[in-house]
């Protein structure tokens, strides 16, 4: 055998580790009993991830806020534009399949059929970085930490994402965030 032969070999039955790692993971988040008392919050979380709660947020600064508030909005803009392009490049390169016990309602929302990264994850992380950098109040920084920590756990718990493909947008979009925060300044 040769060794790019054993180096691929190695590289499956990982890939196969880390899939069954996902699974029971998911299945530990999804079936947890104190979570399964309040099903509406993650779905009512999912769709605020959809970017109604940051837009919302972006429109209130553009409307009330001071001239640096605007530059954030267009930093948050920039930065969520990024992390969608990066999500979607490599949604297509890994391809990776979505669990395929989610939930049937939640289906008829999806916008495309691959998990990894988690786009939900990706922005809300890069835009809970930039609200973090940009307002350093603990409370606001705990908030914003909060949505999208909420937001990408509903994710998994709803059973449209393993928990990979979340800690994996989550790190992208703080990675996007801080670069370009890093220009922008």
């Amino acid at each position: 055998m040769t060794v790019w032969a054993r180096l691929a070999n190695r590289i499956d039955i990982m890939a196969d580790v880390m899939h069954e790692w996902d699974e029971r993971a998911m299945q530990s988040i999804s079936e947890a009993r104190f979570l399964r008392k309040v099903p509406r919050v993650f779905i009512a979380a999912t769709y605020l991830g959809d970017g109604y709660i940051w837009g919302g947020l972006a429109l209130g600064l553009l409307a009330f806020g001071k001239a640096t508030d605007r530059w954030n909005v267009l930093a948050g803009f920039v930065i969520t534009v990024a992390n969608l392009v990066l999500v979607r490049a490599m949604k297509a390169l890994f391809s990776r399949e979505r669990p395929e016990d989610a939930i049937e309602e939640m289906r008829g929302r999806l916008i495309d059929a691959y998990s990894f990264p988690s786009g939900h994850a990706t922005t809300s992380f890069g835009l809970a970085w930039l609200v973090a950098v940009s307002y350093p109040v603990p409370l606001i920084q705990a908030i914003a930490y909060a949505l999208a920590t909420l937001i990408a756990l509903s994710r998994v718990m709803l059973r449209e994402h393993y928990l990979s493909d979340v800690m994996a947008g989550a790190m992208l979009g703080t990675i996007v965030a801080a670069s370009i925060l890093h220009v922008f300044r």
